[in-house]
């Protein structure tokens, strides 16, 4: 049972933590995506220590299928600031005004 509370608080510290660097840091599109990335992993984590918790496998799939859609997004994420960078050569979020329809 202590073992479950220190992880359930690790995963709510990371979360915190991402959601104070998406808040904070406007400006920086890739401090941005990587806090959005530890966002992803502190909801797989808290999935699976319940899931080892609870005896339950349901928890870990759902967390290998989060871990799979944030490896897809950030590829995309980080292709897209590749090529906004190599027109731009500057990466802001105020000068995202490129990127609309």
């Amino acid at each position: 049972m202590f073992e479950q509370l220190n992880s359930i608080h690790v995963s709510s510290l990371l979360f915190l933590i991402s959601v104070l660097g998406i808040l904070l840091n406007q400006k920086n599109i890739l401090v941005m995506l990587m806090s959005l990335e530890m966002m992803f992993l502190a909801v797989s984590f808290n999935l699976t220590f319940l899931s080892i918790y609870l005896d339950d496998i349901t928890g870990q799939i759902f967390s290998l299928l989060i871990l799979t859609v944030a490896a897809a997004e950030s590829s995309i994420g980080l292709a897209i600031l590749v090529v906004y960078y190599r027109i731009r050569s500057v990466i802001t979020v105020e000068l995202m005004n490129l990127m609309k329809g």
